[in-house]
């Protein structure tokens, strides 16, 4: 096998292969010991939450356990079994703090099934699940995932709420024990009081208000610990773009930035970037839930790819994510999969409109030309001009409007948006808007902004598209036509447009002829275009008749494409689950409408990703 790595041919198969190769063996014993810890800690909490369990056939299971008779023993098995849930996903991520926690539990687990239930075989089990662990030690070497202090409050919220269901559980489960007929009510204080440690208004017989006082003061601790944890652990903030690293990224794309429509999108300053040894290509990544995402084509020299392509994997390895690329070509797929042995499944297509076909005469283009047509009858026009050459009053003025005329709170876009308008260093990028005068908008005639960023010295490739919601449907429809009329005065000779996601499956399934599995396949995307742009999207960037270029996402296993594709859509901005900003400036009010729910008539896409 002979593979090439910054030029340098090698007759061996590459370390990064045999890495992978050793994947599966690798991953086995973390697995296992996650798993177990998953089914003990299980097993655990409803060994000291339900009295039933305990006499059940599940006994001689529950008795090997961290203590199932007493009341402490009961609030010593649901602590246990919490914190042993909690320690098992970091586990089977290789985490070494996971590793170190568990090393410390387990003992005191045993220490405690032998003292409060003189459990030998209990006791020998939990020893024998810590000579596992030091025995694979080296397994378990994972570093700490980027993290704020953000998480101690994400903590307490979760862990709140899990303990005071949890809690409601254990007030519940002695029908037979409790004096009177308590209501919601009571049994929601009892549990609030208890999780303090402090006795609440429900009464026991036979002594079982020392098991729930016991179990509830447990929670409340786990939750306190946990929370303080991670409120004063040490920081690790997530890569972000430094001056150095974008200079290099912006010299290898004026060599080879022609190559991939999506290149410019590397110089996001939130995204993290590795280098390959030579320094002649890099990959550009942001790490979201434990999947270290990348986005297009590697940036650079394409022999220098495989180079770029092992510092991520190994990256990836170094601290257990999961590595996965978004919207890479079929080249840049081939490369990947071939280097790394990961797999490739088709995203969509990317819409690109080669000037030199483009024109409004015909048919096929009769929609639009009618629509450009009435809009500048209404008296609109248009501008196209490079952002360098518009003044610095001007780019503030078309950055204050475009932020004012987002849909949605959140910046949206990651794999194909930069995230920023007019910034001195991208002088080259494109910037189309229409006009209008009006006397009450409070930017005065600029009606809508489409953005372009550059693609090579000779493409451009589309960024935002934003509109005042008071003008006339069509605006994109119009800048676009005016944008594609004006690239051969600014030398353009492409124009890459939105991405299409699962275009082909939308395109084949209208068609007549199609099957029932790919008609159904069809409605299922038709009835998920009601809040992801999938079909509007398609449709809209079909008016332009473009030829499609199909793009790929690369992953690991099938198994890991749901948290990729969560992953995707928390970095895209569609998900949301970061804390409140409590002194995020907001703006001014009005209802905001999500992309999705936009009419695909008035071309209103916020942005170009999927």
């Amino acid at each position: 096998m002979s593979v090439t790595v910054d030029g340098d041919k090698s007759g061996s198969v590459p370390g990064r292969v045999r890495r992978v190769l050793r994947g599966p063996r690798a991953e086995t014993v973390p697995s296992l010991v996650g798993t177990a810890c998953t089914v003990i800690g299980l097993i655990d909490v409803a060994a000291g939450v339900f009295p039933r369990f305990r006499a059940s056939r599940m006994h001689a299971v529950a008795e090997v356990l961290p203590g199932t008779l007493g009341p402490l023993s009961a609030a010593l098995s649901v602590s246990a079994g919490v914190l042993l849930l909690l320690l098992a996903h970091g586990l089977k991520r290789h985490k070494r703090r996971a590793w170190r926690a568990a090393v410390v539990l387990l003992p005191v687990g045993a220490a405690a099934q032998f003292t409060y239930r003189h459990s030998v075989i209990g006791a020998l089990l939990s020893l024998a699940l810590l000579a596992l662990l030091l025995r694979h030690r080296s397994q378990f070497a994972a570093l700490p995932d980027p993290r704020s202090r953000w998480k101690a409050l994400a903590n307490f919220v979760v862990m709140g709420a899990g303990s005071i269901g949890l809690g409601l559980v254990i007030v519940s489960a002695h029908p037979r024990k409790v004096v009177g007929s308590p209501s919601v009510s009571d049994r929601l204080e009892h549990v609030l009081y208890g999780l303090f440690g402090v006795e609440g208004p429900i009464g026991y017989r036979g002594g079982v208000d020392w098991t729930v006082g016991y179990s509830l003061g447990a929670l409340g601790l786990v939750t306190a610990i946990t929370t303080v944890y991670l409120a004063f652990r040490p920081e690790h903030p997530v890569a972000r773009l430094t001056e150095d690293d974008e200079t290099r990224l912006r010299e290898l794309l004026a060599r080879h930035g022609g190559r991939d429509s999506l290149g410019h999108f590397a110089l996001r300053r939130d995204k993290g970037v590795v280098f390959s040894p030579s320094g002649k290509a890099a990959v550009c990544y942001r790490v979201v839930s434990g999947v270290m995402l990348a986005s297009g084509d590697p940036i650079g020299d394409v022999e220098a790819w495989p180079g770029a392509i092992e510092r991520f994997m190994d990256e990836a390895k170094a601290h257990s994510w999961t590595p996965a690329v978004m919207g890479c070509s079929e080249t840049g797929g081939e490369v990947w999969t071939r280097e790394t042995g990961l797999d490739a499944l088709e995203l969509g297509d990317e819409a690109v409109v080669d000037v030199a076909d483009f024109s409004l005469t015909g048919r096929a283009m009769r929609n639009v030309r009618q629509m450009v047509k009435r809009i500048e009858r209404n008296g609109y026009t248009t501008r196209v001009r490079r952002a360098r050459d518009l003044s610095d009053g001007e780019l503030e003025h078309i950055r204050r409007a475009a932020a004012d005329w987002r849909g949605t709170d959140t910046e949206r876009g990651f794999s194909m948006a930069l995230g920023r308008i007019g910034d001195p260093a991208d002088g080259d990028a494109v910037i189309a808007t229409a006009h209008k005068e009006d006397p009450d908008s409070p930017y005065g005639d600029l009606k809508a902004i489409i953005h372009f960023v550059p693609w090579g010295t000779d493409g451009m490739s589309l960024e935002l598209m934003r509109r005042d919601r008071s003008a006339d449907p069509g605006m994109n429809e119009l800048l676009i036509v005016a944008a594609l009329q004006a690239s051969p005065r600014l030398g353009i000779e492409r124009v890459s447009l939105n991405f299409a996601m699962f275009r082909s499956a939308l395109a084949r399934g209208e068609k007549l002829g199609a099957g029932p599995v790919l008609r159904i396949w069809r409605g299922l995307l038709v009835f998920l275009s009601r809040w992801f742009q999938i079909e509007s999207l398609y449709k809209f960037n079909a008016k332009f008749q473009p030829r499609w270029e199909p793009r790929f996402v690369v992953y690991r296993n099938a198994r890991d494409l749901p948290r990729i594709g969560f992953a995707a859509m928390q970095a895209e901005g569609f998900v949301n689950i970061e804390p409140p900003r409590p002194f995020r400036r907001r703006r001014a009010a009005r209802p905001a409408r999500p992309c999705a729910h936009i009419r695909p008539s008035h071309g209103e896409h916020e942005v170009r990703a999927a």
